[in-house]
């Protein structure tokens, strides 16, 4: 494997980099469905909606990032219409039976647009533009990026090339998500480097980690906060 001197060699100095954002559609009963317990159908649906659009308008102050917006199941709800107007994105819809598969089609895709890619979701409220900028600074001289989440999954994954062994059998949504990333990169024998790890809003007691603009205005079940 080479150094990450010998990485930095090798990397070209005008990096170009894409940001492809893996949203969801809020629709009640689709969207955010583990916080339907605490949020409701509507309410979970709406939050998934206030978190794109925070999430969007945060990164608008990266334009290194160049930034696209990925719709699951389809790009056709009006939200994601709306936001890709607002902030002059790219919109794409997701393919593949599963999650590993959207995150692969859509890296190969983009691939062919730029150096690099970084793959996210919405779910993180503390994801800045300055995160994005330190995850594009460490691809300059290593293979990936890894960006972990608290509880186990990541916020952030980038890479200079795909490989779907990163992606192929993952357990998504579990709490060794990350960790089966770290071996697999190991597997392809991959310099990487960690960003400090964030929370991302899945579960109910997630919700306490909003910050004050996202709390909900919908009352929320008082077991989400216990």
């Amino acid at each position: 494997m080479p150094s990450l001197h010998e990485s930095a060699r090798d990397e070209p100095a005008g990096l170009t980099t894409r940001t492809l954002i893996f949203g969801r559609a809020p629709v009640a009963g689709e969207a955010k469905t583990r916080l339907i317990p605490a949020l409701g159908p509507a309410g979970a649906a709406a939050l998934q909606e206030h978190l794109m659009a925070d999430l969007l308008e945060r990164l608008s102050e990266a334009p290194r990032a160049r930034l696209e917006l990925w719709a699951a199941p389809d790009a056709s709800h009006p939200t994601f219409g709306d936001l890709a107007r607002r902030h002059a994105l790219s919109l794409h819809r997701q393919y593949g039976e599963n999650l590993g598969q959207r995150l692969a089609h859509a890296a190969r895709q983009g691939l062919t647009r730029a150096d690099a890619v970084l793959l996210i979701g919405t779910d993180c409220p503390d994801l800045t533009a300055d995160y994005l900028e330190m995850a594009r600074e460490r691809l300059r001289w290593s293979h990936a990026v890894l960006g972990p989440a608290l509880d186990g999954g990541y916020v952030l994954l980038g890479f200079k090339r795909l490989s779907h062994h990163l992606f192929d059998g993952m357990p998504w949504g579990g709490d060794r998500v990350a960790d089966l990333t770290r071996q697999r990169l190991r597997d392809l024998r991959w310099s990487w480097s960690e960003l400090p790890a964030l929370a991302d809003i899945d579960r109910p007691e997630d919700l306490v980690l909003l910050p004050p603009g996202l709390q909900p205005p919908w009352p929320v079940l008082a077991h989400a906060a216990d």
